[in-house]
């Protein structure tokens, strides 16, 4: 792993508090950006370009050369992990991702060696990225936490109320928590992985914690982030790793700060940013938490936001970021807009 102690952002990661705050953007490589949309229209297809190394780098620092943020994240996908099991992936324009369930997955891979050769344009794609990565900057790995992969998983693909997996997880606990045991095995392998290749931290999505009881928050989102913190460490005892349970509670966000062990937590637009200074900034660094459709609205009142986050946070260790990612629609003159705000002196 590249040593990255020089780096804003890992000094953050570390807990240091550092101004102007480090800004990335989740989804920041993507639909919104012309070059990203020239690229996809010669691949054919979303997945084809997560799984080319080639296409994969290119997309990762095409927002930081348009931008010149101070992270990368690899150009890749949560359901890489369900495609590591034996699960079919694929994306069609309009609905979203589609995926074999996975009881009907006809052989399911257990074996860390085949998940690595599955996965290893994602790590040749980390290779790449870093060989033309400025120095200076961080690069990010990240993998999607076992209760959202179950919720694609259960479904077939997308769900808005993850009715699927939630009715599994009630009627056949003790099955439904094999299969999260074996997803934290595969998550925490794929970050290991990620590390070894050149990055300098991961990120861990848990994009539908929301609407579940305490009991089943701490069952399958709780549980599953601290089994594969633990397993990560160790491998690579310094890893630095963000959490984001993206839609928990108050509550939730405290507990998951308090128990995962994450360097940082990300928080999603919900999340009170004061409360989450008072309350969460003594346990790990904070990661947020701007309107990604505020970004898509720009104007003042975005200028103001990012603003008044800085000022919020300042003397904290803070990763300026959204609560969300990048929506398509957003014009990037409004992503260097916000950069500017987040970069001026208070």
């Amino acid at each position: 792993m590249v040593e990255a102690e020089a780096k804003r952002l890992i000094q953050v990661l570390d807990g240091a508090a550092v101004s102007p705050p480090p800004v990335w953007l989740m989804r920041q490589a993507g639909r919104y950006l012309p070059e990203y949309r020239a690229l996809r229209a010669k691949a054919g297809s979303f997945w084809t370009m997560c799984m080319d190394p080639e296409m994969a780098a290119e997309i990762t620092l095409q927002p930081m050369r348009r931008f010149g943020l101070d992270a990368a994240i690899v150009f890749s996908d949560i359901l890489v992990i369900a495609y590591a099991l034996g699960a079919t992936v694929r994306f069609e324009e309009g609905v979203g991702p589609l995926l074999t369930r996975y009881e009907e997955i006809t052989h399911i891979d257990r074996d860390p060696a085949s998940w690595r050769q599955k996965l290893a344009p994602v790590y040749d794609t980390l290779r790449l990225v870093r060989e033309g990565l400025n120095s200076g900057k961080t690069l990010i790995g990240f993998a999607g936490a076992p209760w959202t992969l179950a919720t694609y998983l259960a479904e077939g693909g997308g769900s808005t109320d993850q009715r699927a997996a939630k009715l599994w997880g009630y009627r056949d606990p003790e099955r439904f928590l094999e299969m999260l045991e074996l997803l934290s095995e595969c998550v925490a392998d794929h970050l290991i992985e990620q590390l070894k290749a050149g990055a300098d931290a991961v990120q861990i999505f848990d994009s539908w914690a929301s609407g579940l009881s305490a009991d089943c928050f701490e069952e399958w989102v709780i549980g599953p982030t601290q089994r594969i913190v633990t397993r990560v460490r160790k491998e690579i005892p310094n890893a630095r790793i963000i959490g984001f349970p993206r839609g928990a509670t108050l509550q939730g966000y405290r507990r998951y700060a308090e128990v995962c062990g994450v360097n940082a937590v990300s928080l999603d637009t919900a999340v009170p940013l004061d409360w989450a200074v008072e309350m969460l900034s003594p346990l790990c660094a904070l990661q947020g938490n701007v309107d990604p459709l505020l970004l898509l609205a720009g104007g003042e009142r975005l200028v103001r936001k990012a603003r008044e986050s800085c000022a919020l946070t300042s003397g904290k260790a803070f990763i300026f970021n959204l609560g969300h990612g990048v929506v398509p629609q957003t014009p990037p003159e409004h992503v260097m807009a916000l950069l500017q705000a987040v970069r001026a002196p208070l």
